[in-house]
């Protein structure tokens, strides 16, 4: 079923072009924008994206978290103006696109196979040689 031509340019006009490529599986930073009061600030949600829902301008995801013990999941339409921005911590590797089984899952059984991404080893510190050690020694020196 197609939508109407000015439907679609109204929808186009709200859409975002900032937002990674993220995917269920991946653990994923949330900036939020949070109004108390007559002031905003910005508050972090951290955790696992377990749903990604349709690809117009109502699309939405949802983030999962373990805080205290108690599991936390917060639904983010995709396309708001209240997501300052959205960081990818770490790609996962999983087969489904809706990741509800980890809602019985708890502890370690609750984890997603991934790899570290970019920013984060970056953060981490690069694979140059510390600064403190000795060289290795050249096989043209002589030795002793």
């Amino acid at each position: 079923m197609s939508t109407h031509p000015l439907i679609r340019a109204i929808e186009n006009t709200c859409r975002r072009d900032n937002i990674p490529d993220f995917r269920p599986g991946d653990s994923v930073r949330v900036h939020t924008l949070i109004k108390e009061g007559d002031k905003e600030r910005v508050q972090v949600f951290e955790g696992v994206c377990i749903d990604r829902r349709s690809s117009s301008a109502c699309a939405s995801f949802t983030v999962r978290k373990i805080s205290y013990g108690v599991g936390v999941e917060r639904i983010f339409p995709l396309h708001t103006s209240r997501i300052e921005r959205i960081e990818i911590v770490q790609r996962g590797r999983v087969r489904r696109a809706r990741l509800n089984y980890l809602r019985e899952l708890q502890g370690r059984a609750a984890r997603i196979k991934g790899e570290r991404s970019v920013v984060e080893q970056d953060q981490a510190g690069s694979h140059a040689a510390p600064e403190n050690t000795v060289p290795a020694p050249d096989d043209n020196s002589p030795s002793a």
